[in-house]
């Protein structure tokens, strides 16, 4: 990875950026000028989702920016009070309508829960058909879950988009993954912030002159996940993409990857049940 306009060929041979921002539980004027402030700098890619209530701003940011539509990555998702056929063709229709935008890049089931994605995946499948998507995938989805999508279904998901970071490296997923030419995409990259004083970061981090949060951003980059860090202050945003000027050995990389306890910060996928 040499820049931030970097890209990775997803399995329908849509390139997706690998590295965006991310808008969870950011609203109103904050998120619109988070958004700008991204695409100011460079960043090409914007993660939204319905549960945001943050795509009217958005939308309205990646209006006002000027840049042309074919420059821009966006990705939302399906809320699980939205599973099913028809309440996901009309969820989509809400985001499609909130963030102004006639095609989607990626459109992602937020979570699996119990027994409804099959059918979510089945609408997900005729947006995709129909082109008011360039790709469809799944976030939270562990390999049960993506086996039992797989045989049951015409698509196999681009992108898998899961809580990753060093305390939680998902390697058998990720595997998984890689076999089945599946993009893991990580959620909470950093940890919020919980990795600040972890004594390998920071030692690594005063080797490269670069924050603990470049140095966990880089090692994901360097094992090929997209990233999507959430900020909304502009000196971070600018923060996390200058990762681009220095490289980890592997020396260095297997550190980081000692670091994996399998801590969560979210909620196990299996746990989230409706």
């Amino acid at each position: 990875m040499r820049q931030l306009s970097d890209t990775i060929l997803l399995n329908n041979g849509v390139a997706m950026p690998c590295f965006g921002l991310g808008t969870y539980k950011a609203e109103g004027n904050e998120v619109e000028n988070a958004v700008t402030a991204a695409l100011e700098l460079g960043y090409r890619s914007i993660d939204t989702a319905s549960l945001y209530e943050n795509e009217h701003e958005v939308g309205r940011a990646i209006r006002a920016s000027g840049l042309h539509r074919g420059e821009l990555f966006v990705t939302t998702k399906v809320w699980n009070d939205d599973q099913g056929y028809d309440r996901a063709l009309a969820a989509f229709e809400k985001s499609r309508e909130a963030l102004g935008l006639e095609v989607i890049d990626l459109y992602l089931i937020h979570w699996p829960g119990l027994n409804k994605y099959k059918e979510t995946w089945r609408a997900l499948e005729r947006l995709y058909e129909e082109g008011s998507v360039r790709a469809i995938g799944v976030s939270n989805f562990q390999i049960h879950h993506l086996e039992s999508l797989m045989n049951d279904s015409n698509i196999v998901p681009v992108v898998n988009q899961v809580e990753l970071h060093p305390r939680l490296r998902q390697r058998p997923l990720h595997d998984f993954c890689l076999l089945n030419n599946i993009q893991i995409e990580a959620w909470a990259p950093l940890m919020k912030g919980q990795l600040q004083d972890n004594g390998t970061l920071t030692s690594i981090a005063r080797l490269h002159g670069k924050s603990v949060s470049q140095v966990i951003l880089r090692w994901e980059l360097q094992h090929d996940i997209v990233i999507i860090p959430k900020s909304v202050t502009p000196s971070r945003i600018k923060e996390n993409s200058e990762i681009f000027d220095f490289e980890l050995s592997q020396e260095e990389m297997d550190a980081i990857d000692t670091l994996d306890t399998g801590e969560r910060i979210g909620r196990h996928p299996d746990d989230l049940m409706f």
